[in-house]
């Protein structure tokens, strides 16, 4: 879609990182921003650098009736939505063994259920306006799976599963839908990770790893997204190693692990 001054942008997750940039890209080309976030200081920080409109809502995605709230809200305050950005996230470590049921509950219900929570919320709105797009943030990690990380490449995959889906049934309306795979940016979702399950060893390994490969500014991140929001791309890659290990994983599904660990070596 071509974004336009006036276009009304929701954002969840923004008040850091991706969130937070896109918050700033989407502004500058002149968008009214609806802009949500569990975090109410970095929430706020977020809107302290936009001079465009900007609302900001104190909101959990995992809680439904709170996400049908913010819409309603969204609605009385704007009048309409024209781009729906899902992206609040979080990440838990540790093997299928190693994590609890409530754990992968909890990374469920933020990194899926935020998602269908936002896209049941807002349909009805995204429905009436001329041109609309939903934007779901998955992850390499929705593109092909990795030990020790169980829980959340599930969601992500869950999360590519749906939007796909999603895409295919609207494909008849003038709303279009993209899911998006980021690679290594440099965000605090690794730092606020829950590593509690894995040994003490095993946390100071997985915090080093993702310090060393997370290295994309989060703005060059939202630039690729809104780039591909305006030619209405499908699929959104982020970074050399999503398209690494998509091409991997499309070449041979069935050995596309030992790809990782040879990449994994070669990263600096």
């Amino acid at each position: 879609m071509k974004i336009q001054p006036g276009n009304v942008a929701v954002i969840t997750g923004a008040g850091s990182g991706i969130g937070r940039a896109l918050a700033l890209n989407l502004a500058s080309k002149g968008c009214i921003l609806a802009l949500a976030d569990k975090n109410s200081r970095g929430l706020e920080e977020t809107a302290g650098m936009i001079s465009t409109t900007c609302s900001t809502h104190v909101l959990d995605v995992a809680d439904k009736d709170a996400v049908q709230d913010f819409a309603t809200a969204v609605i009385e305050q704007h009048g309409k939505v024209d781009i729906l950005i899902n992206n609040a996230g979080v990440a838990l470590g540790g093997t299928v063994e190693q994590v609890s049921i409530d754990q992968i509950a909890w990374l469920f219900d933020i990194n899926f259920w935020g998602v269908v929570h936002g896209v049941k919320a807002f349909l009805p709105v995204l429905k009436q306006q001329p041109e609309a797009h939903i934007v779901n943030l998955s992850s390499v990690f929705g593109l092909f799976a990795v030990p020790g990380q169980a829980a959340y490449c599930a969601s992500k995959f869950a999360v590519r599963g749906f939007t796909e889906t999603l895409r295919q049934e609207l494909a008849r309306t003038a709303i279009k839908v993209s899911c998006v795979h980021p690679g290594g940016i440099k965000t605090n979702i690794a730092r606020n990770a829950r590593f509690d399950a894995m040994t003490e060893k095993e946390q100071q390994r997985g915090r080093a790893y993702f310090e060393r490969v997370l290295t994309m500014p989060p703005e060059r991140a939202a630039d690729i997204i809104v780039r591909g929001i305006e030619r209405n791309a499908p699929r959104i890659l982020i970074g050399r190693e999503a398209y690494i290990m998509d091409f991997a994983q499309r070449l041979s599904p069935r050995n596309y692990p030992s790809v990782i660990k040879l990449f994994s070596r070669l990263m600096p």
